[in-house]
């Protein structure tokens, strides 16, 4: 199971964090990633993280977004800062590569 929450509408420029809680058979399968797809495009890899926290990002993110784990809480996190209208999308997490089931997501607008 993956439940997805804290998204929400954001001004340009302002700052949300998502979590994710992941089942323990889901988060065990490292690494965990954040996900997202914006309307009519394909989802898309946002960033990952391994269990030992190495992390990695796509350029289109990198030095906006961080993502981190609670591995006590099987719980990934992404604190997403400065953002920008084209990072509207609704925001999944799973494994990485994804495991076949995907939560419901949580919806990012970034609009003014």
């Amino acid at each position: 199971q993956l439940v997805e929450s804290g998204g929400g509408l954001v001004q340009p420029g302002g700052s949300l964090r998502l979590s994710c809680a992941a089942s323990r058979s889901i988060f065990s399968r490292n690494p965990m990633g954040w996900y997202r797809q914006a309307p009519g495009k394909q989802r898309q890899l946002v960033a990952t993280i391994t269990s030992g926290g190495r992390t990695t990002y796509r350029d289109f993110v990198k030095g906006r977004f961080t993502i981190s784990e609670d591995n006590a809480k099987n719980t990934v996190y992404l604190q997403m800062n400065r953002l920008k209208v084209e990072d509207t999308a609704v925001y999944y997490c799973n494994s990485f590569p994804a495991f076949p089931s995907w939560g419901q997501g949580t919806q990012v607008t970034v609009s003014s």
